[in-house]
């Protein structure tokens, strides 16, 4: 195998945001043994590694000083398996091309998830969710490259330890594995998810016309990267223990929140961030999306700085609105490809 390594390579196409970076080099791959020879290329073996996705949750704080390796994993396939289809995608597949593919075979059970960004191999590292259902839910198994004993293996759904945008690959596993390919298992018999919010109207819900809706109100709410350049939700919803969220709800009858398992509750942070005054909020060449205060957003003049300057004015109101400090959903990388908001939140 020929690896394209190219050097200094600038990486605004690289992620959503568009915000000015670069990085020592960077190589696209397009197959699990790629991935594996990248990983261990002699020529960066001192230097960090960042495998990345479509960038669609991503921002490059500093200059990274080492290899990014593009994963551009490809593959669909669907398995009949009795009572259950398992839709298999490669790492680097859109997501809601492949939830869209899936639609047009006549496979239900995705739709709740159209139109979030990113690629398939990055869904259960964040577990992302929407509108009721979440990638774990789904999830039959993660296929991985484990790069400390160099071979292939399987992770079930159990191993995965999701939760809350969260997954065993931002812990134990970060920087030790890396995502190859996902299994999804959608039941033959489907059963609509129409709990959660304008999903609720739905007088014929068939999946089609879930994915309609769903789209429809995402489009309505968040812009597109490829016009204005984002992350989608920049913040994570704050998840607090179930005596404080009933105090704010006291204090503050209007005030969404939702069960969060056992003592916990959920909160919107877009609801936090628009009533302490920050929707629609500019500095500089960025600012606070004026109809979804979750986002923020690149006008295309932003830097970096200018963006860490507003999340950190964000984060900062609406703490001292509601005693709740919100956390950032997107990663904040540094030149060794660390996530380091806490730097930044002190």
């Amino acid at each position: 195998m020929s690896l394209n390594i190219r050097k200094e390579c600038c990486l605004i196409p690289y992620h959503s945001f568009r915000l000015p970076s670069t990085a020592l080099a960077l190589v696209e791959v397009h197959s699990a043994e790629e991935m594996a020879e990248a990983w261990h290329l002699e020529a960066f073996a001192d230097s960090p590694k960042l495998v990345l996705g479509s960038g669609s949750n991503t921002v490059f704080v500093e200059r990274f000083e080492g290899l990014v390796i593009v994963n551009r994993i490809m593959g669909r396939e669907v398995l009949d398996e009795g009572s259950d289809w398992l839709v298999k995608l490669g790492a680097g597949e859109d997501w809601h091309d492949a939830v869209m593919w899936s639609l047009s075979q006549g496979i239900s059970g995705l739709e709740n998830l159209s139109l979030i960004p990113g690629t398939a191999g990055a869904a259960p590292v964040q577990n992302i969710g929407a509108y009721g259902m979440e990638f774990s839910d789904l999830c039959a198994y993660v296929d991985i490259l484990d790069l400390e004993q160099g071979r292939f293996s399987r992770l079930s759904q159990d191993e995965c330890c999701f939760g809350y945008r969260d997954s065993i690959f931002k812990g134990e596993l970060k920087g030790r594995a890396v995502i190859l390919g996902v299994g999804l298992r959608l039941p033959k018999q489907w059963s609509p998810r129409l709990n959660y919010g304008p999903l609720k109207e739905l007088s014929e819900p068939s999946a089609q016309a879930i994915a309609e809706r769903v789209m429809s109100v995402r489009r309505e709410k968040l812009p597109d990267p490829d016009v204005l350049g984002n992350a989608g939700s920049f913040f994570k919803n704050p998840v607090v223990p179930n005596a404080v969220g009933k105090d704010l709800q006291q204090r503050h009858p209007n005030m969404p929140a939702y069960p969060a398992g056992e003592g916990q509750m959920k909160l919107a942070a877009g609801w936090l961030i628009e009533q302490s005054g920050m929707k629609g909020a500019k500095l500089d060449g960025v600012g606070v999306h004026q109809d979804q205060a979750l986002v923020l957003v690149n006008h295309g003049e932003g830097t970096v700085e200018q963006l860490l300057a507003l999340a950190t004015q964000v984060v900062r109101r609406v703490s001292e609105r509601f005693g709740v400090v919100l956390e950032p959903e997107v990663r904040l990388l540094n030149r060794q490809g660390e996530q380091c908001w806490s730097h930044y939140a002190d």
